[in-house]
């Protein structure tokens, strides 16, 4: 016998509920995720990649810190207007928001533990997160290409 269709979709909503809290509850950094290496001009950036829906949603969460030349790198499937925060975030960051080529639409700068939304200028599929004052250090400003094996030629 199977339940009602009405029945079986609220378990399936009730197990979704249930698997991505645990992931938005996490109380401490996520493991270090696969990485790759992105150019932006003669600079290399050890770039983690967040891929799933749990990764994207911990980010950068409860880590202290950062290394000078190390990114997260968040991948959508489809270009969206993208937006973030820093809730539980303690290391200032600056974001990038990256066109399917790997051309930085627009940057922001976050600061840490702080609920303010960042969004994109348009719809992306990219955005990469370093260090707060990161690409203005490089002097890197929209429509400045980064490389690197996920962006289009």
């Amino acid at each position: 016998m199977t339940a009602p269709r009405s029945s079986r979709t609220a378990v399936i909503a009730l197990l979704l509920a249930a698997a991505t809290s645990g992931a938005a509850a996490q109380d401490g950094p996520q493991p270090r995720l696969q990485t790759i290496d992105l150019t932006a001009g003669m600079h290399v950036i050890k770039t983690e990649l967040a891929l799933t829906m749990a990764q994207q949603m911990t980010g950068m969460m409860w880590r202290t810190e950062m290394g000078i030349n190390e990114g997260m790198l968040f991948v959508y499937d489809q270009p969206d207007k993208r937006c973030f925060w820093m809730r539980n975030t303690l290391v200032p960051l600056s974001i990038a928001f990256l066109a399917d080529d790997g051309s930085i639409v627009n940057i922001a700068d976050m600061k840490p533990k702080s609920e303010q939304s960042h969004c994109s200028a348009q719809p992306v599929r990219y955005a990469l997160e370093m260090r707060q004052g990161w690409f203005d250090k490089r002097g890197l400003k929209p429509g400045f290409k980064l490389r690197g094996q996920p962006f289009k030629k």
